[in-house]
């Protein structure tokens, strides 16, 4: 992945060290490697901000910070992927999430006739929290996966192309079979 296209939109670290609902994090905010941007430190940002992203909670983004802390990978990236699950998005991916533990448990899923009563969160809530909590973990768990190595095979296809076209310009050919360059 090129650093630069990343840096063009991440935020800038000092902006993210004062940002207030950051500061309960302290002086955890100061260790380098959260604000580095390598290979492994953007792999393990894209796992941590994809399952973060489909925990069922409000402030995803400050369990998203705080899992870039624990694991020391890059924080901005973890906490701009949360987003991905927005009040936009959130009912059709949390729907799928409940559908998919539905069937992953073997249990009928019902349609839901959504209302915003306390009556109806009561009573729905006992009806499909197991379901939606699995469905949760693994599309979280999936998710967090997939962005990982997805990540991981991206820099590498990436590196290996600048170093491929590095040697071109130095006019340097690499043997087409090693057996035959004796």
């Amino acid at each position: 992945m090129p650093k630069k296209l990343l840096r063009r939109y991440l935020p800038d670290h000092h902006t993210l060290k004062n940002h207030k609902h950051l500061q309960l994090f302290g002086r955890l905010l100061h260790d380098p490697n959260l604000w580095h941007l390598n290979r492994r430190s953007a792999a393990g940002a894209f796992s941590v901000g994809l399952f973060m992203a489909f925990v069922p909670v409000p402030f995803q983004m400050l369990l998203a910070a705080a899992g870039a802390i624990i694991v020391r990978v890059n924080l901005p990236i973890s906490v701009a992927l949360v987003w991905l699950t927005n009040p936009i998005t959130m009912p059709p991916v949390f729907y799928a999430a409940y559908k998919l533990g539905a069937w992953l448990l073997g249990i009928p899923a019902h349609p839901l006739d959504f209302s915003m009563t306390p009556e109806w969160l009561a009573h729905e809530a006992a009806t499909i929290w197991k379901p939606f909590l699995l469905g949760c973990l693994v599309m979280g768990t999936s998710a967090s996966l997939a962005g990982y190595l997805t990540i991981r095979a991206l820099w590498r296809l990436h590196i290996v192309r600048h170093l491929n076209r590095r040697r071109q310009a130095r006019g340097i050919r690499q043997p087409a079979d090693s057996t035959t360059a004796k």
